[in-house]
C-alpha cells in the first residue's frame, strides 16, 4: 500500500472530497493505524468551519476512530502495543505531558491537548498516524463501527455519570435522548440509577423505556420539567446532553439539595441560572470534558459487559459529504459512521 484515501475539506465550510495521499510514516512515539471505522461527530463542525484557532486546510476531521495498528514508530516499544492490535482514538488524541494539568495527572484538560482533525489528520481516512498515548484497546466483543462512537460520545456520557455525585439507587435524569443522550440513558440504567429520560414530545416515551429509562418526562407537556423531577423526589444528577441552554436551565430547580447539573451539551447561549438557585440548596453546576484513552477503554469494556451499543447508520468513505450533511440536519439516528471497507 503506497497511497490511501482521505475525505477532506479544502476551505472553511466547504464540501468533502475524497483524494489520495502517500502513506505517512509514524514518527517518535506515534503509531500508524489502519482505520476500519470513524464516527461523524457534531464537534467536527468546529474544524470544518474553522471554529477553533489554529485550524489549517485542507482538514481531515474524525475523532471517533476504530482500527488496527499497522506500524509502530520509534519510542513506542515500552507501551505494550503490537502490530495488529485493535485500537480506538477519541477526542483525546494525545497530551503534552509537561503542562500543569498533565503534571497533576489530569490529561484530558491538557493545555495543549491534541484532538484528531485539529492537531493532526483525523479518521475520515483509510490510515491515521496518532500519538501512542491516545490509544485505547478495543474489546473483542465490539465491532469497529460501535467502538468508534464510544471513543467520544460514549466516553463523554459514561465518564460524566461515573464521575458525578450519583450513587446506585439515586434518581438521575438525562436531558435529551439523541446521539449522546440515548447512550446516557443506557449507561445510567446499567449503573443502577433510577433513570429519567427528558425529551420533547410524548411520542418518545416508548423509545426512552426501550433504552432503559424508568421514567419519561415530556418537556413540551404542561408540567414544568423541574416540577416533574421534584414529583419523583428530585434528581441527584441531571446529565444535560441537549445543546439547548434554555432546556438545561429548566432542570436546575428539579435537583435535590446538593444535586449536580453536569453539562456536556454545547450551546453558545448562556445558562439562565441565578446564584440563589445554587446557594440555598448547595447545588453544583459543572462542565464535563470527554475522557482519556484509559477512560475510553473503560467505557468500551463496560459497554461490552452490559451489551451497550450506539445506534448507528453506517456508510462508506465515499459518502462522507452526505453523512456529514445528514448529521448537520439532525436526521441521523443517531451516529453516522464511516467505514473504509
Amino acid at each position: 500500500m503506497t497511497s490511501y484515501r482521505v475525505a477532506q475539506v479544502t476551505a472553511p465550510g466547504g464540501s468533502f472530497e475524497v483524494v489520495e495521499r502517500e502513506v505517512p510514516q509514524p514518527g517518535l512515539r506515534h503509531v500508524r493505524v489502519a482505520v476500519d471505522a470513524c464516527g461523524v461527530c457534531h464537534s467536527d463542525t468546529f474544524f470544518v468551519n474553522a471554529g477553533f484557532p489554529g485550524v489549517t486546510f485542507p482538514v481531515v476531521p474524525g475523532h471517533e476512530i476504530a482500527g488496527r495498528i499497522t506500524e509502530l514508530g520509534e519510542g513506542t516499544g515500552d507501551w505494550g502495543w503490537q502490530v495488529g492490535d485493535r485500537v480506538a482514538v477519541g477526542w483525546f488524541g494525545g497530551a503534552c505531558g509537561h503542562c500543569t494539568p498533565c503534571r497533576q495527572g489530569d490529561f484530558i484538560v491538557c493545555e495543549n491537548l491534541q484532538v484528531p482533525g485539529w492537531a493532526y489528520d483525523g479518521g475520515y481516512a483509510e490510515t491515521a498516524v496518532v500519538p501512542v498515548d491516545a490509544l485505547a484497546r478495543i474489546p473483542d466483543a465490539l465491532a469497529a463501527t460501535d467502538a468508534g462512537p464510544l471513543a467520544c460520545a460514549g466516553v463523554t456520557v459514561y465518564n460524566g455519570l461515573r464521575r458525578s455525585s450519583a450513587r446506585p439507587g439515586d434518581l438521575v435524569a438525562v436531558l435529551g435522548i439523541g446521539g449522546l443522550g440515548h447512550l446516557g440513558v443506557k449507561y445510567a440504567a446499567a449503573m443502577g440509577f433510577e433513570t429519567v429520560a427528558i425529551a420533547r414530545g410524548a411520542d418518545k416515551a416508548d423509545f426512552a423505556k426501550q433504552l432503559g429509562a424508568h421514567h419519561y418526562i415530556d418537556s413540551t407537556a404542561g408540567t414544568p420539567v423541574a416540577e416533574a423531577l421534584q414529583s419523583l423526589g428530585g434528581a441527584q444528577v441531571v446529565l444535560a446532553t441537549a445543546s439547548n441552554s434554555a432546556a438545561i436551565t429548566a432542570t436546575v430547580d428539579g435537583l435535590r439539595p446538593r444535586g449536580e447539573l453536569v453539562v456536556i451539551g454545547v450551546d453558545a447561549e448562556p445558562l439562565g441560572i441565578t446564584p440563589a438557585q445554587l446557594l440555598l440548596a448547595g447545588k453544583v453546576v459543572s462542565g464535563h470534558p470527554s475522557g482519556t484513552s484509559q477512560d475510553i477503554q473503560d467505557t468500551m469494556e463496560f459497554s461490552a459487559l452490559h451489551g451497550i451499543r450506539p445506534m448507528t447508520e453506517v456508510v462508506t468513505l465515499g459518502e462522507t459529504d452526505e453523512a456529514y450533511q445528514k448529521m448537520l440536519s439532525g436526521a441521523a439516528r443517531f451516529r453516522m459512521v464511516l467505514t473504509m471497507s
